[in-house]
Formats: C-alpha cells, sequence, structure tokens
C-alpha cells in the first residue's frame, strides 16, 4: 500500500501534472472572446527570464480589435539577448495571440512574412490560455506567462516566467 501511494505522491509532483500551458486538442474550436476580456494585461511587467536573467513585458491597451506588446528577455550582462514582438487580436469571433522573435541586432528568427500563432484554447478571469502559451494573473500584482517549446534535443519544453507589475 505504501509503494503505491509513494508512486501516486510521485506522479502527482511530476512536471506534466503541473505544467501551466495547454494543448487543444484535435478539431477544437477556439471559444468567442473578445479583447476587452484581456484589458487586466495593459502595463509594464518585470522579472525574471530565462536562465535569471531579467525580463520585461508589456502591453498596450487595445487600438481597436488588438493589443500590442513586447517582450524583451536580456542577457545577464546588461545587454539584450532577444525580444518578440505581440499582437493579441480579435479573429474571427475569438483571441489570436501572434509574435515575432528578433536578435538583439532586429534580425528575425520567422521567415519576413511568417509569424508564430497561438489560438485561443479557454478564456477566464484573468487568464487567457492560447494553444501552448497562458498568460494568467499571479497574485495581486503578478503575471504568469508560460509557453511550450522544443529545445535542440527536439524535447518539449515549458519555459514560464513570473512578472510583477512595474507603478
Amino acid at each position: 500500500m505504501r509503494a503505491i501511494l509513494g508512486s501516486i505522491l510521485l506522479l502527482l509532483a511530476s512536471p506534466a501534472l503541473a505544467q501551466e500551458t495547454r494543448v487543444a486538442p484535435d478539431g477544437h474550436v477556439p471559444p468567442a472572446a473578445a479583447l476587452d476580456r484581456m484589458q487586466w494585461l495593459a502595463g509594464q511587467w518585470a522579472g525574471e527570464g530565462i536562465g535569471g536573467a531579467p525580463a520585461h513585458e508589456s502591453w498596450l491597451p487595445a487600438t481597436g480589435d488588438t493589443m500590442v506588446g513586447t517582450f524583451v528577455q536580456q542577457d545577464g550582462e546588461g545587454g539584450i539577448r532577444f525580444t518578440e514582438h505581440m499582437y493579441l487580436m480579435e479573429e474571427a469571433g475569438t483571441l489570436v495571440l501572434r509574435l515575432k522573435h528578433f536578435d538583439a541586432d532586429l534580425t528575425g528568427w520567422e521567415e519576413k512574412d511568417d509569424m508564430l500563432a497561438f489560438r485561443l484554447v479557454a478564456l477566464e478571469p484573468c487568464a487567457a490560455y492560447f494553444d501552448a502559451l497562458t498568460l494568467r494573473c499571479d497574485g495581486e500584482h503578478g503575471l504568469l506567462a508560460a509557453v511550450r517549446m522544443k529545445s535542440n534535443s527536439e524535447a518539449v519544453e515549458e519555459l514560464v516566467f513570473r512578472f510583477e507589475r512595474m507603478e
């Protein structure tokens, strides 16, 4: 009995069950959603990024059907490692988040006309779950951003960023 209980506790503590991101099942139809449900995201956010280096995320209030955001990952030595330019948009009655990555010299990671697109999976008060990307409140003044990605080894990893609202 102890061995079974230990196995269950180990399983419950595994990262696979503690993940912040969600993945849309095959055939998923994104739920109806409007951008006004995301106004809590507008503002400046600062926290710890990859390798413990500082990171910042900023979101402007909506202009029409789009919120524009930026993400800056510092290199730990006062410089920029990479940035992201993001559009959170109303499209076909739901929300989609599109982004492009740039090196510190503004060299794009994606092809000129390509970008990553994250389709909405679920929208809750103070939380938006896109396919492989989450933006949600984290305590009274915090923002949690999480994304699934493949590393060089092709293993899927989840990166979690915790930010505090800057005054």
